[in-house]
């Protein structure tokens, strides 16, 4: 004899009993197929519970796991890209900035604050790679800048996260120029001894490597970064060679002696703040 026996047959529940689970309860990784609570998620700072793979995050969560509290000051928010060479490509510069804007809800692609970690106070930039590919235009290197003005002016350390493409083609030049600027202004920062963090993340390439990416008392990376100047398929093309397994990774970087250490992404803040405090 059965346990159950349906008397009723063709049960139909009212669409308003039907009873959905939200949206966004879970976490499937992209890297190892294994799904997670997304709080769990979250609370290990944004890598996955089962391979550690380092999600793509940006200046939002990155504040959260740094700053005590989630507490912090953010600097020149509404600072945001003219349009000095009236560039046009698919669209124009300023219609694709307005529509960028709304779409990630971000000014640039840069976001730069100060507060404490760890009750050390820093001050910290970070790009976000949803604007236009974390792009360095006129706006993100004066943001950093200003950045290292306020840390100059605080005698904070300073704490750069970069994630970026490079330069921005849509500024041309005057994206170019942003190179000089921040290293000048790191420069200046030196010369004060105050301490300086890189952080790379994936991906950090172009310009921006070549420039305040690398600068860094420390150049520190997290796990399986993408790293380099050029991407892998140019440099292919280029060289008509197939490249080594895991090229430009932050482990292969790390290897060749162009970092000092790749840290994990939930032992960051107390990595950074020993740095900082052995620097000071």
């Amino acid at each position: 004899m059965s346990w159950f026996v349906r008397k009723d047959k063709g049960i139909q529940t009212p669409t308003e009993m039907k009873l959905e689970a939200p949206d966004g309860l879970w976490y499937l990784c992209p890297n190892c197929k294994k799904v997670m609570n997304t709080r769990e998620h979250k609370l290990n700072a944004y890598t996955c519970v089962h391979c550690n793979y380092h999600e793509k995050i940006g200046s939002e969560a990155y504040f959260s796991i740094l700053f005590d509290e989630n507490e912090f000051t953010e600097l020149n928010a509404t600072m945001t890209s003219a349009d000095p060479l009236k560039f046009v490509d698919t669209k124009p510069y300023p219609v694709r900035i307005k529509s960028t804007e709304e779409k990630t809800g971000l000014k640039d692609a840069v976001r730069t604050a100060y507060g404490a970690m760890n009750g050390l106070t820093v001050t910290i930039a970070v790009m976000d790679f949803n604007f236009i590919g974390g792009s360095m235009g006129s706006v993100v290197g004066e943001k950093i800048a200003r950045a290292i003005d306020h840390a100059l002016a605080n005698k904070t350390p300073f704490l750069m996260i970069s994630r970026s493409g490079g330069a921005r083609m849509m500024e041309a030049g005057f994206s170019l120029m942003q190179m000089a600027k921040t290293s000048a202004k790191l420069a200046l920062l030196d010369k004060a001894k105050l301490p300086y963090v890189s952080l790379l993340t994936d991906p950090t390439t172009g310009g921006v490597t070549a420039s305040y990416a690398m600068l860094g008392d420390f150049n520190i990376a997290e796990p399986e970064a993408l790293i380099g100047f050029a991407g892998p398929r140019v440099i292919r093309e280029t060289i008509g060679k197939d490249l080594p397994k895991g090229f430009q990774s932050a482990e292969f970087v790390l290897d060749h002696g162009f970092l000092d250490f790749i840290v994990d992404r939930k032992d960051l803040k107390d990595k950074v703040v020993t740095l900082f405090r052995m620097l000071q």
